[in-house]
């Protein structure tokens, strides 16, 4: 929402500048996102007239100019056909910046003639599309004054970010309101002009979707002239805040939505045949908007249409043939309530946003319509003339008293702020509120706050107006001692997984919990999905964190990263629960090319085993103990052969690691092998409650014995199966066991492997005697042979 210094000064009386107008914004609850001073581009162009206007010698296009700048005459080639002798325009001085293009001006020889700067088209200052000439300024414009300043584009632009919740400060009054509220000068009243009209409006209206369109309120103007030029005044201001002058009768409308917060429309009424309604679309009806475009409607959406045709995607776009024109001299004026929720809907079915829907869609003021009406009446009448009819009012608006009974003790245990019953009464009634002071007062919420609903509602009123920065800092109390740890068994587990994963040389990431259907597709689609989102693209509520962390890799791989090492912690919404995962993604080079190391060499499927068993021993989780198994059946998730699981036991799934299978990657416009991890830290069993403390560890007295086995294994035998076997052959003795050779070829018999282990051997007691570390060896041998290796002589 954007508004300017000026255009708040026609709402709110009092001595106050663009600086206290941010800082009140701002800390009242309306965040600023940025001010900016149209003057300050325009800094070097100044008043300037022609004097005399000569053909350039070199060229037959230019005209070399002696221009009066009310300090001194200067020389000025210039190529607008209509320059020439006392034409009063606009000169950009050397040193100034031209807003168009950033060029800075410079004392220049053009064709050989010296030129001191230049004759400015409207087209070139910023302030509209006119290129064939430059600006031809009244014969009484001040000679060397401030262009800034006689154009009035002094005037600063706020840019003011409003909550969805905030529908009543979607128009400069209600900014207004609330500056009123907290003391920024008096809120002015607001004129309502008296227009009875003469007879019954010439075109007829009714609405047949009560649900959707409740109140359809109109007039007919006959004998309008658009041809008029938009008064300056309204004109500068809708430029200000981005909106292009386009006819008269089409500024109206746009600059009360803006001014009031309340949309119209202004219909051309020979475009209209027999009575307009206000009705559900039928399925398979067509509309064609404003903005050109053919858009395909459902019997969901609700529409104004006559006999004929369908006109306007009702609260959202207007129709394109039945706008208003030069030649428009007949007008129907609409001034409408549409339900919020059926803009919304069809808002975002048909991908079509405009300033009317983002008001709609919050809820303008349901009681506004009658002076809604008389106010664009009012301007169409006093700019562009005619004779109006009487207002047509087919159904009625939603209008309902709503009373809260209010504690105003609230403020301080709940707002956390002590203030006095009459300031918060003067507050209340500053922004539009009745309060009666009975026992509980009982406070009337006005018609354009549908926010406010119960007693904590206005608690914020009060607490925000007088300032959040009043809130004194209140220490919790704690007993004496030391301070119990006060994160969770589920936050801390969290914590040393994220420290490792950073230290592993990850980035963190943080995406949206909300997907698209299209993302969510390839994991099975979501459990859970928005039936209001606020966009297509943040629907579904993600079952795994992978579409997220493909995302960010295809945003990084079109930026030209060449390694991508992404961690994200955060929840899967799978069934009825939500699920804390860990989830890991590595993609491009592992190692760049070098001179020693050749080519870039890729991450791979033992890549991703080895961060998730890392991830999982600083989580908690016994990695030592974890079985490497088949991948979860996703289909065209992971790459078969490629990717497996971690398991405790057949059933608890710890993890997931391995390759991506090349059809996702694609599906996200991930280039190369995609290596990923998701670890399910709710699977991570709890650890045992804590008994009595255990003694300090001591080191063994004796030294450990390192004996070597080489296996013939068959060539499916995992070797991690092979390693946890041997090392559970004598858990007495043996302390570690790991796979430290691989080998199949020559000497190995086909289909079989040569698997060598390493196995280490912890006395106790007395060193192994070689009868001992023979029944060890016998034992370890035992073990493998069940599952089919045997010792290789």
């Amino acid at each position: 929402m954007k508004i300017t210094l000026d255009w708040l000064k026609e709402h709110l009386d009092g001595a106050y500048g663009v600086d206290d107008v941010v800082a009140t914004l701002n800390r009242i609850g309306h965040e600023v996102e940025g001010v900016e001073n149209p003057a300050e581009k325009l800094a070097g162009f100044r008043v300037a007239k022609v004097l005399t206007a000569e053909k350039h010698p070199q060229a037959d296009k230019l005209q070399v100019l002696t221009v009066d700048t009310g300090e001194a005459v200067l020389q000025v080639v210039c190529g607008a056909p209509n320059a020439r002798g006392g034409l009063v325009g606009v000169l950009g001085l050397p040193g100034a910046v031209v807003p168009v293009n950033g060029m800075e001006l410079k004392v220049a020889a053009v064709r050989g003639v010296e030129s001191n700067g230049m004759m400015c088209s409207t087209r070139e200052l910023e302030l509209g599309d006119d290129h064939d000439g430059i600006i031809e300024l009244p014969a009484d414009a001040p000679i060397g004054a401030s262009f800034a300043d006689y154009s009035g584009a002094g005037d600063p632009v706020i840019d003011i970010s409003i909550t969805p919740n905030r529908q009543d400060c979607m128009g400069v009054r209600g900014i207004a309101r609330d500056l009123a509220a907290a003391g920024l000068g008096t809120l002015k009243p607001l004129a309502i002009p008296a227009i009875d009209g003469e007879g019954a409006p010439a075109t007829e209206i009714r609405t047949e979707a009560p649900d959707a369109c409740p109140a359809f309120y109109g007039r007919t103007i006959a004998g309008v002239d658009n041809r008029v030029p938009t008064p300056e005044w309204m004109r500068r201001r809708l430029e200000a805040i981005g909106q292009r002058s386009i006819s008269a009768l089409v500024d109206i409308s746009n600059y009360v939505m803006f001014d009031l917060g309340r949309p119209s429309h202004i219909y051309d009424r020979s475009t209209i045949h027999g009575t307009l309604v206000a009705r559900r679309a039928k399925e398979g009806e067509t509309a064609v908007a404003l903005n050109g475009k053919e858009y395909s409607l459902t019997d969901t959406m609700t529409v104004i249409a006559d006999e004929r045709e369908v006109h306007d995607i009702a609260g959202i776009m207007g129709g394109e043939h039945s706008g208003c024109s030069e030649t428009t001299t007949d007008v129907l004026i609409e001034i409408a309530y549409f339900t919020p929720e059926r803009i919304a809907l069809t808002g975002q079915a048909l991908a079509l946003t405009s300033d009317a829907r983002s008001r709609f869609e919050r809820g303008v003021d349901p009681a506004f319509l009658d002076e809604g009406t008389a106010i664009v009446t009012h301007y169409v009448l006093d700019i562009c003339g005619g004779t109006p009819s009487a207002v047509t009012r087919a159904g009625s608006p939603p209008v309902a008293d709503k009373i809260i009974d209010y504690d105003p003790s609230l403020s301080a245990t709940l707002g956390g702020i002590a203030i006095e019953p009459a300031k918060q009464r003067a507050i209340l009634e500053a922004l539009g509120f009745g309060v009666t002071e009975d026992n509980p007062w009982r406070i009337a919420v006005p018609s354009w706050r549908r926010d406010v609903d119960a007693a904590p509602d206005i608690v914020e009123e009060v607490t925000r107006i007088t300032g959040f920065d009043a809130i004194g800092s209140t220490p919790l109390p704690r007993t004496d001692g030391v301070a119990k740890p006060t994160a969770t068994a589920e936050q801390l587990i969290e914590r040393r997984a994220r420290r490792a994963a950073a230290a592993a040389g990850f980035h963190e990431a943080v995406t949206w919990s909300f997907i698209s259907e299209r993302e969510a597709a390839p994991f099975g689609g979501g459990t859970w999905s928005l039936a209001n989102p606020i966009s297509e693209d943040l629907k579904v509520m993600r079952p795994s964190l992978l579409p997220g962390l493909l995302a960010a890799a295809a945003r990084n791989q079109n930026r030209g990263a060449d390694s991508i090492r992404l961690f994200e912690i955060g929840r899967r919404y799978i069934g009825a629960a939500e699920h804390p995962t860990l989830g890991v993604l590595m993609a491009g080079a592992k190692t760049a090319r070098g001179w020693q190391a050749g080519k870039a060499a890729p991450f791979d499927a033992f890549d991703a085993k080895a961060a998730a068993l890392a991830l999982l021993d600083a989580a908690g989780a016994p990695a030592d103990r974890l079985q490497v198994m088949e991948a979860v059946a996703d289909a065209g998730i992971w790459h078969p052969g490629q990717s497996a699981t971690l398991r405790l036991g057949p059933k608890a799934v710890l993890a997931e690691f391995g390759a991506l299978h090349p059809a996702l990657t694609k599906h996200f416009d991930v280039d190369g092998p995609v290596m990923a991890v998701q670890i399910f830290l709710d699977a991570i069993p709890a650890k045992r409650a804590s008994g009595p403390a255990r003694a300090a560890f001591t080191p063994p007295a004796l030294q450990s014995v390192r004996r070597d086995f080489a296996f013939l294994a068959p060539e499916g035998l995992a070797a991690g199966d092979l390693v946890r076997a041997i090392r559970g052959a004598d858990k007495a003795a043996i302390v570690d066991a790991r796979l430290f050779d691989r080998f199949a070829g020559q000497g190995v018999p086909e289909g079989q492997v040569s698997l060598a282990v390493e196995v280490e051997l912890q006395p106790l007691e007395k060193s192994f005697a070689e009868a001992d570390l023979k029944a060890i060896a016998d034992k370890i041998v035992a073990a493998a042979a069940k599952l089919g290796a045997t010792l290789r002589a």
